[in-house]
């Protein structure tokens, strides 16, 4: 699992928690595979808030393996060795819980993402509980008043009620951490995760659909002291010069003088070929686009009620240009060879496809005959990632809720039977492919160019020299890889590509 798996389930796990949905966030946290000892200890949290016990243990014992300085961690399997009545493994991990303080009165754990701090007194006051519990008082006794040395006023009270306790031989409460407080991931990196628009909503030039839903821009206008106030009409018919059409599929360009579009886009047609390619205009730019993907759209009153006041004011309307000549292409990239063929085409992919949509690392959308084989479905889900159809695996649902797996040997019956509305939605993953060639050939090396250091969990550490395997690109600055075993995320500019 990448590192933007790991941190989007950890991120939902605790939305969750925040929402009170505890077992849902234990269901999420327990799905992300190889998990941190911070994603760990909020397990055991889950667990011990459950009284299970004993997956609380085996939860602190993960964490304790991947950060052996976790004081906190510690802390809870103390507490947990407390409740099952282990007080000697008790009192050793908040004997270990104490150390790891290295004498500091407190630890706070903000900066690592949890809104905790993790007093000295605290841990002595439960180190005397366990020694209580064992019936030994004068070391109990000996615990509490060392605790006064690392005192704070707001835990005076706790301190001053135990130590009568043990003088008069009798048990106390101890010291229990909040266990729906979690370690929450770093909020930059859940950053990343979202969506950034940096253009922001685009202003409406012409109402094209009621909703005045526009994909365009406005045109500059010369910014004059006697410059007209209204925009030219000429600007504002230009952007509506050919016919208005909605995309309705998808299309990646395989030539330059293709265009690409995404369902909700809306372009203009110049000029619409024998071939079923037309000439559009897009955000300011041309291309050819499969007719048999766009629907007409009409014009909304406003636009007619532009056209009209120009005619009343006497301007003439722009004059038309001719669409430029398509460039020839290669054989077999045409959608039909014949008007025939072309016309079926079109009624078949507005009317009877069934349009598939496929979840993968990123999403996209094809058009198959209702209740197609298996062959022809992975035979366009291939084409559209540029692989083999041996190297993708289908399914009707995802890993989180347990994948149905599509094949040769499924019955496509029982997976059409799933469309609503001729739309159906898979789910997509990919594995490499060695051609008999070892496994690390087919992936990309990385030489550093510096060491790099860090004290986060989540990050990698390398020497200079050394040699990593890339996993993923988290972004531009940062990425994901693998070195001596370990997995984590490192500076992009730290590295660089070891060539073939």
């Amino acid at each position: 699992m990448s590192f933007l798996d790991t941190l989007r389930l950890w991120d939902e796990a605790v939305t969750c928690v925040d929402r009170q949905d505890l077992t849902e966030a234990l269901r999420i946290f327990l799905s992300i595979q190889e998990p941190n000892s911070k994603i760990c200890f909020d397990i055991g949290c889950l667990h011990l808030l459950n009284q299970n016990l004993d997956d609380a243990e085996k939860a602190f014992d993960c964490s304790i393996r991947k950060d052996e300085h976790l004081a906190v961690a510690f802390f809870q399997r103390g507490i947990t060795f407390y409740r099952k009545k282990r007080y000697e493994e008790s009192l050793a991990d908040f004997q270990h819980a104490f150390k790891r303080l290295r004498g500091n009165q407190l630890i706070d754990y903000k900066a690592l993402g949890l809104r905790y701090k993790l007093y000295a007194c605290e841990i002595l006051h439960n180190m005397a509980l366990a020694e209580a519990q064992l019936g030994n008082w004068e070391k109990a006794q000996e615990h509490l008043v060392k605790a006064l040395d690392y005192k704070t006023d707001v835990k005076l009270n706790i301190i001053d009620k135990a130590l009568q306790s043990t003088l008069k031989q009798k048990i106390f409460k101890p010291v229990e951490f909040p266990s729906k407080v979690l370690f929450k991931p770093n909020k930059h990196y859940v950053a990343e995760l979202e969506k950034k628009d940096y253009l922001g909503k685009a202003k409406v030039v012409a109402s094209v659909v009621p909703q005045d839903a526009f994909s365009g821009f406005a045109p500059l206008q010369p910014q004059v002291e006697d410059g007209p106030i209204l925009p030219k009409e000429p600007e504002v018919l230009r952007a509506l010069e050919g016919e208005p059409h909605t995309v309705l599929f998808e299309f990646d360009p395989e030539t330059s003088d293709e265009l690409a579009v995404v369902p909700g886009n809306i372009v203009f047609v110049l000029q619409k070929g024998a071939d079923n390619w037309a000439s559009v205009i897009f955000n300011g730019r041309k291309g050819l686009v499969p007719y048999n993907y766009l629907e007409r759209l009409e014009i909304s009153m406003a636009s007619k009620q532009n056209e009209a006041i120009t005619h009343q004011q006497g301007k003439s309307e722009p004059p038309t240009r001719k669409a430029p000549t398509r460039p020839e292409r290669k054989p077999g990239l045409t959608p039909s060879d014949s008007s025939g063929d072309l016309q079926r085409k079109d009624t078949q992919s507005t009317d009877n496809s069934c349009i598939v949509k496929v979840r993968f690392t990123f999403n996209f959308a094809v058009s198959v005959p209702p209740g197609s084989p298996y062959a022809i479905l992975i035979e366009k889900i291939s084409k559209k990632l540029h692989l083999p159809s041996t190297a993708i695996t289908l399914s009707i649902n995802s890993e989180a809720t347990g994948q149905i797996v599509i094949n040769a040997n499924t019955e496509m019956e029982s997976v059409w039977s799933c469309a609503s509305g001729r739309r159906i939605t898979l789910w997509c993953n990919t594995k490499e492919q060695t051609d008999g060639k070892p496994e690390n050939e087919n992936k990309t090396h990385l030489v550093a160019l510096h060491s790099y250091k860090s004290s986060n969990p989540e990050d990698l550490n390398f020497e200079e020299g050394e040699t990593i395997t890339l996993i993923s690109r988290i972004n531009k600055d940062w990425l994901e890889g693998q070195c001596d075993g370990n997995t984590g995320i490192f500076p992009a500019s730290f590295v660089e590509e070891v060539p073939e």
